[in-house]
């Protein structure tokens, strides 16, 4: 059945964005948002062994002045980040670290997070000549335009034509 396949007709295309692409100052609105279900944060929650009730238990987190249970805040970041390696990363780089994350206010189940970045740095590597470092700035915000989370974080990008 293999042999019947002509892969040339399933040619590769590139995605994402190279290091030319990422000016000091260019902002990317990221795609339409992702909504959080109880489920996804039940599963986050429990594949990280993060036990902590206010994330699992609807009725303390009620006592402790919530509508539901709370989203767990490193769900939340992880959802931001993943909002944003369409514009940012999909072309691959190593990932070089995040810095200053503020968590703003509670995430609950049925919150709609979207995200948007801006390009703070974009510097050529010292050590790789192929490649740049680009920093940005995120920002997720709920369906009310409330401010969730931002941070920034680092990726070595490849230049034009090294990807």
């Amino acid at each position: 059945m293999a042999d019947d396949i002509d892969f040339d007709s399933f040619p590769v295309g590139s995605k994402g964005n190279q290091f030319e692409d990422f000016s000091e100052g260019r902002a990317f609105p990221h795609h339409w948002g992702r909504t959080i279900t109880a489920g996804d944060n039940a599963i986050f929650s429990t594949a990280t062994c993060n036990w902590n009730p206010m994330h699992l238990n609807a009725e303390y987190a009620k006592a402790h002045g919530h509508d539901d249970v709370v989203v767990n805040p490193m769900l939340v970041l992880c959802i931001a980040v993943g909002l944003s390696v369409e514009d940012l990363s999909e072309s691959g780089g190593p990932f070089l670290g995040m810095n200053d994350v503020t968590f703003h206010r509670s995430v609950h189940p049925g919150d709609t997070l979207t995200a948007s970045s801006t390009v703070t740095e974009a510097r050529e590597s010292a050590s790789r000549p192929n490649t740049g470092v680009v920093t940005w700035h995120t920002k997720a915000h709920n369906q009310h335009g409330e401010l969730v989370v931002d941070f920034c974080r680092t990726n070595l990008v490849a230049k034009r034509g090294n990807a």
